[in-house]
C-alpha cells in the first residue's frame, strides 16, 4: 500500500510537470497581444464599445455553458461545485465563511469573493450581467445592445460554443482540463490587465466607467489560484480520470479562447490601416 501511495505521488507529480509543458504553455495564457495594447495605450470611446459588446457575449453566453457543465456533471459534488458558479453568476451573493457577511449588498465594489451560495441571499442586482449593463451604460449602450448571440462576431461566437462544447463535455476528463485550461487563463491576470485598460481610459477621457464588474472578477482569480492546483489531485486520482484527454480538453479550451482574443485584435488592426487610409478630418473619436 505505501509503494503504490509513492508511486501514485510520483505519477502526480510527472503529471505536474506535464501540464506546465503543454496547457500551461500555451500561446493565450504566455502572451496576448490584444490585452497588451488594451492596458497600455491611449484607447478611445469606440475600441471601449466594441470591446464591451463582445466580451458581454461571451459574459452572458458563459451562463448557458455553466448550465450544460452543471447539468454533465458525473457525480454529486461536481454538479453542486459548478452549481456554485451558476448561481453566483444569475446573483446569489457569496454567504462569507468567516468575514462579516456582506450579503444585503449588490455593489461589485463590496459583494465579497469568498465563501458558499449554500444560505447565500439571491438580489437581481448582484448578477453579474446587470454589473456589466451598468458599466455599459456610460458608454451609450443600452441592455438590448450587449450580451445577445447576434451581437456576437465569429470569432466570439466559436469561443462561446467551445465553452459549451468542451468545458461543458459530459467527458469528466475533457471538461475537467478545460476547466484547468480556462481557471489558469483566468490566473494569468487577464482581469487586471482589462482594469489597468479601463482605469486609464477614464482617466485620459475624465469618463467615470463603474469598474466593479473587472475589479471583483480580478479579486476572485487571486484567491482561487492555489484552489486550482489543489483540486487538481482530487481530480487526478478519480476513478474516470484520463491523462490525454484532460490534456486535450485543456488544450482545445484554450484554442477556443486564442480565437476570441485573436478576433478583437483583427478588428483593432484592421481599424488602425483603415484610419491611416482615411482623410484626418474623417476619422471617427
Amino acid at each position: 500500500m505505501e509503494n503504490f501511495s509513492v508511486n501514485k505521488l510520483e505519477l502526480f507529480d510527472y503529471f505536474k510537470q506535464e501540464l506546465r509543458e503543454t496547457v500551461l504553455s500555451h500561446s493565450i495564457i504566455k502572451h496576448n497581444s490584444y490585452l497588451e495594447w488594451f492596458s497600455q495605450a491611449n484607447t478611445i470611446k469606440s475600441d471601449v464599445i466594441y470591446f464591451t459588446k463582445q466580451f458581454s457575449v461571451f459574459s452572458n453566453q458563459f451562463i448557458i455553458a455553466q448550465l450544460v457543465k452543471t447539468i454533465n456533471a458525473n457525480s454529486l459534488k461536481q454538479m453542486r461545485d459548478a452549481k456554485e458558479i451558476l448561481a453566483n453568476e444569475i446573483g446569489v451573493v457569496f454567504k462569507p465563511s468567516k468575514q462579516k457577511n456582506t450579503t444585503s449588498g449588490v455593489d461589485p465594489e463590496v459583494v465579497g469573493v469568498e465563501g458558499t451560495v449554500d444560505g447565500g441571499t439571491f438580489r437581481f442586482k448582484a448578477a453579474h450581467f446587470e454589473w456589466l449593463v451598468n458599466f455599459a451604460e456610460p458608454l451609450g449602450l443600452t441592455f438590448n445592445d450587449i450580451g445577445k448571440r447576434k451581437h456576437g462576431t465569429p470569432a466570439t461566437l466559436f469561443f462561446c460554443d467551445e465553452l459549451i462544447r468542451i468545458y461543458g463535455s459530459d467527458n469528466f476528463s475533457t471538461a475537467a482540463g478545460a476547466s484547468f485550461g480556462v481557471e489558469n487563463w483566468a490566473n494569468a491576470g487577464f482581469w487586471g490587465q482589462i482594469t489597468r485598460g479601463l482605469e486609464s481610459y477614464n482617466k485620459q477621457t475624465k469618463s467615470n466607467l463603474n469598474l466593479g464588474f473587472f475589479k471583483w472578477h480580478d479579486a476572485l482569480e487571486g484567491q482561487h489560484a492555489q484552489h486550482t492546483w489543489d483540486e487538481l489531485e482530487e481530480i487526478f486520482n478519480d476513478k474516470d480520470f484520463n491523462k490525454d484527454e484532460f490534456i486535450k480538453g485543456g488544450n482545445n479550451m484554450l484554442d477556443g479562447v486564442a480565437v476570441f482574443w485573436e478576433g478583437l485584435d483583427q478588428n483593432r488592426i484592421a481599424k488602425y490601416w483603415r484610419s491611416r487610409n482615411e482623410p484626418t478630418n474623417n476619422l471617427v473619436k
